[in-house]
C-alpha cells in the first residue's frame, strides 16, 4: 500500500508543501552531511523538476554525471565536499536556471565551462580543486604548468549509485 508523503520545502525564502508518493515533482532534495557514498547515481536525472540539489558533505566519488544536464529547472546544484574527480561536464551549460553552483573541495581538474550559467560564478565555486583552470580563474588552460593530473575514483565502487531507494 503506497501512502502519501507530505513534505514542506524552504528554498529562496519561499515555503512549498508536496504531498505524493512519487518523488519526481520535488522542488528541492537536501541530502548534506549524511553518509551515502559511492558514485552519483544517473537515475537523479528522473527528477526532472528539481530546483534545488545539495550533496555535499558526503563520500561521493567519481565524475561528476553528464545526466545532471537533464535537470533542466535546477537553481541551486551544491556538490562540494566530496571526492569527486575529472571534468565538470560541458552538457552543464544547458541548466539555464542554475544561479549557484559549488564544486569546492573536490578533485576537480581541466577547464570550466565558459558558457551559460558557468559565465556567471565566481572563483568560489571551485575552491580547493587541484588544477581547474578556465575563468573564472587566474589560470586560462593555457600556460605550462596547467596540464590536469586526472585524479581516478576509488576502484571499489559498488555495482548501484550512492542512493538507491525502494519505496513500499
Amino acid at each position: 500500500m503506497f501512502l502519501p508523503i507530505t513534505a514542506i520545502f524552504m528554498t529562496k525564502r519561499n515555503s512549498n508543501s508536496y504531498t505524493s508518493i512519487i518523488l519526481r515533482y520535488m522542488s528541492g532534495i537536501n541530502l548534506s552531511s549524511n553518509k551515502f557514498y559511492g558514485e552519483i547515481s544517473d537515475d537523479l536525472q528522473n527528477l526532472s523538476e528539481v530546483q534545488s540539489l545539495n550533496l555535499s558533505h558526503k563520500y561521493l566519488i567519481g565524475t561528476v554525471p553528464e545526466t545532471l544536464s537533464n535537470l533542466h529547472h535546477i537553481e541551486s546544484l551544491d556538490l562540494s565536499y566530496n571526492n569527486l574527480c575529472g571534468r565538470i561536464p560541458t552538457g552543464l551549460i544547458e541548466l539555464y536556471d542554475l544561479q549557484v553552483f559549488s564544486v569546492v573541495h573536490n578533485n576537480l581538474t581541466g577547464m570550466i565551462p565558459e558558457k551559460g550559467q558557468f559565465g556567471t560564478f565566481d572563483e568560489g565555486s571551485y575552491q580547493g580543486n587541484p588544477y581547474p583552470c578556465g575563468r573564472p580563474l587566474p589560470d586560462d588552460c593555457n600556460s605550462t604548468g596547467s596540464t590536469p593530473v586526472l585524479l581516478s575514483a576509488d576502484d571499489e565502487s559498488e555495482e548501484h549509485g550512492f542512493m538507491d531507494m525502494e519505496f513500499l
